[in-house]
């Protein structure tokens, strides 16, 4: 049940990153978009580990699940440990409130499926 539940986020994110990319090749204007996100996420006066925490507390408190996913994967990927994602959640829910809350929640489990 758990493994079922793991996979499920994994599969999300790797379904996303798909439907991203053919977005892109389909809709080639909005790749200037893309490229201003990868500019906007580089290392400069922030680290990326951060900024991917920014990112996540910004996904959870406007409630976009899929953004949850990408951020937390790229967080940890980045190198964000248990207790820096929870903080980050935390600031996320006293900034937006209980509707963050529940998205708290949603990027708590997957935290648990991506560690």
């Amino acid at each position: 049940m758990v493994q079922d539940v793991d996979d499920k986020y994994k599969e999300r994110l790797e379904e996303l990153r798909r439907d991203l990319g053919d977005l892109m090749s389909s809709v080639p204007e909005l790749s200037r978009f893309a490229q201003y996100v990868y500019i906007a996420e580089e290392k400069k006066f922030l680290d990326i580990k951060t900024k991917e925490l920014i990112s996540l507390a910004i996904a959870v408190a406007i409630r976009c699940e899929d953004c949850i996913l990408w951020h937390l994967d790229a967080a940890i990927k980045a190198g964000a440990r248990k207790e820096e994602i929870m903080d980050a959640l935390k600031v996320a829910v006293a900034m937006a409130g209980s509707p963050a809350l529940v998205y708290a929640v949603k990027a708590y489990k997957a935290m648990t499926s991506f560690l």
